[in-house]
């Protein structure tokens, strides 16, 4: 007991003597994540990780987030499924597509709000309803690319049979717009992001169909393995509020964040580059996770959207069943995400310089 006691008062005296010289606790260690994205640091997402990168908010929670660039979203999931990293930047269709074949991975943190592929015309084409496409060719980034999956539904909810059009590849940028403009195909099932770019930065205009279903269902997310979600769960709850901060400041202030975009994707930062990228993410920015500041769910990902994804897979012919949301989507750290003063955040971004 004396020895008990004579510990104890050491630990009282010591514990005094360092607040009496100013001394502090340990400061809290940073966690290290490695992200691998299925995107090009161009790609617009990626203005999440940069936002969140360069305007502190991953140093905030503690965080050292290193991007890899996998250029492929197929080829990142399954980098991040073998352990080669911790977090994918990732679309949600090959996890859906690649369960079958091993590819275990769950969405914990939306990127977008809205789904990313469309079928769009030039202004004057003469095309005004999905039905008008029977006969022709369309265009896309290449063969058996994900926008086809969308697309088929669309044309089949209008009557259309898979014979009754053809897809060929016109790659992206000049190639595709001259494509477009020289009727070399009637229509584009592109990312409605490309689109949007072509007419801010090449003076083109077009019209969009969207997915009468799919449309206000988000396919691209953060995803981590189960074992990742497990055992890496206190910094992944960090992560998802220093990205839905990043959210907020990119609906709130759009010129900084086209500004940290631009540094980040390693782009020379003019006034007419910041201009065109505040453009696209004002043009866009309902997509965004941050679309709504105040909402107390950015980064979700709702079962019941991915339900109707999976079965969107599964009948056209990606995956033998449909696959359960509850495999490869969580939301166990969206209310943590959320857990803070929307209103004080929405002022502190908007001050931001």
């Amino acid at each position: 007991m004396k020895d008990f006691a004579t510990r104890s008062l050491v630990r009282i005296l010591t514990v005094a003597a360092m607040a009496a010289f100013g001394a502090t606790a340990p400061a809290l260690a940073d966690d290290t994540l490695q992200v691998i994205t299925g995107a090009q640091p161009s790609a617009y997402y990626q203005v999440l990780d940069d936002v969140a990168q360069l305007g502190g908010y991953y140093k905030a929670e503690h965080l050292i987030v290193n991007v890899n660039y996998a250029g492929n979203p197929t080829i990142a999931a399954q980098l991040v499924s073998s352990g080669k990293g911790d977090i994918g930047a990732e679309a949600v269709e090959p996890l859906i597509i690649g369960y079958e074949r091993g590819i275990r991975l769950q969405a914990f943190f939306s990127r977008a709000q809205t789904n990313e592929y469309v079928l769009g015309v030039n202004a004057d084409s003469p095309i005004r309803r999905l039905a008008d496409f029977k006969g022709q060719i369309l265009g896309e980034y290449s063969v058996g690319s994900s926008a086809e999956d969308y697309v088929n539904s669309m044309l089949a909810g209008a009557g259309l049979s898979r014979g009754d059009y053809s897809y060929i590849p016109i790659g992206n940028g000049a190639q595709a717009i001259q494509a477009l403009n020289a009727h070399k195909v009637a229509g584009a099932a592109f990312p409605v992001l490309e689109l949007l770019n072509y007419q801010i930065t090449a003076g083109q205009k077009y019209r969009f169909f969207f997915h009468p279903i799919l449309q206000y269902i988000g396919d691209t997310a953060y995803v981590a393995t189960p074992a990742t979600i497990q055992g890496k769960a206190d910094a992944l709850k960090r992560f998802c509020r220093a990205t839905a901060k990043a959210a907020i400041l990119i609906r709130e202030n759009p010129r900084l964040a086209a500004r940290w975009y631009l540094e980040g994707a390693g782009i020379k930062v003019t006034d007419d580059a910041v201009d065109k990228e505040v453009q696209l993410l004002v043009l866009a920015q309902e997509m965004l996770p941050g679309a709504n500041p105040m909402s107390s769910r950015i980064g979700d990902i709702p079962p019941s959207g991915m339900a109707v994804l999976a079965q969107a897979m599964y009948e056209n012919g990606r995956t033998t069943q449909a696959i359960s949301p509850a495999l490869f989507d969580t939301d166990q750290f969206v209310t943590y995400a959320n857990d803070f003063d929307h209103k004080a955040e929405i002022a502190r971004a908007k001050a931001m310089k």
